[in-house]
């Protein structure tokens, strides 16, 4: 068997953080949930996966891959921001810190949205001049509504708790395509894993344009349709990506994020 082997790079947790979203998801692949890549072996600053070999994504397996998407996210979680069964504190996304609450935070996800997935990020896109004073505005504003409710909107309907199983980083990076005996297949990779809104996941495929991905949210609306709406919701869901790119890179996705907030504000 290969595996792919990973170190913290310098981030103490990050890979036991992986880790144990990859079981936790897993747990959604075993019952007909997306693939996650398996964990094979970790130790402290290091985690080795099943290594998947690259194939050429197809219509078809885009399709079941949005069915299967669905599976996971109606797994479930505990509440909005919970982390992965096993982990403490706070998690990862990439570099970034992400938080998250053992018990039950914000009670409900635009608040939840609003505190815990853009304000946190703001200070640092301001501090390297990826958003500027007026920009930080706009976020601000967005958040306010975000808080009072004004864009909350109910999960797909397979999802039936307060928080769908999240991957949580799910851009396109991140789904890796193999050519097996049954055809090509999606698995998933890097998760953030944690209780959020479902449509959150099918956002961040467009951030960076999965392929297929017309045909994976088409599929997952098929099996679990998605809120009225949604269409108007996909920059919404976004924004927490967004932001986070502006923290850590700057450069134009500081005012990616402002025009994309000035659309909720």
């Amino acid at each position: 068997m290969s595996a792919f082997r990973k170190d913290d790079h310098g981030l103490p947790g990050a890979t036991g953080f992986e880790a144990a979203g990859l079981r936790w998801l897993g747990a959604a692949a075993a019952h007909g949930g997306a693939p996650v890549a398996a964990v094979v072996a970790e130790g402290p600053g290091w985690i080795e996966t099943r290594r998947i070999d690259g194939g050429r994504p197809d219509a078809a397996a885009a399709e079941e891959l949005g069915r299967a998407l669905a599976r996971t996210h109606a797994a479930g979680a505990g509440h909005l921001g919970c982390p992965p069964p096993g982990w403490e504190g706070d998690g990862f996304m990439g570099r970034a810190p992400l938080p998250l609450h053992a018990e039950p935070g914000p009670s409900s996800w635009g608040e939840f949205y609003a505190v815990d997935r853009l304000l946190p990020y703001l200070p640092a896109a301001v501090g390297n001049g990826a958003i500027d004073a007026e920009g930080a505005r706009v976020v601000r504003r967005c958040a306010e509504r975000l808080a009072a409710g004004d864009h909350d909107a109910p999960q797909p309907a397979l999802v039936t708790g307060a928080a769908a199983r999240l991957h949580g980083d799910l851009w396109g990076g991140n789904v890796l395509w193999a050519t097996g005996p049954v055809g090509v297949t999606a698995t998933l990779i890097d998760p953030a894993a944690h209780g959020g809104h479902a449509e959150s996941d099918l956002a961040q495929l467009a951030v960076f344009d999965a392929p297929h991905r017309a045909r994976i949210v088409a599929a997952y609306d098929e099996v679990s349709p998605l809120a009225p709406g949604w269409r108007e919701r996909v920059g919404l869901h976004q924004l927490h990506m967004l932001i986070v790119h502006a923290a850590l890179f700057g450069g134009s996705y500081g005012r990616q994020t402002v025009a994309t907030a000035a659309r909720y504000a």
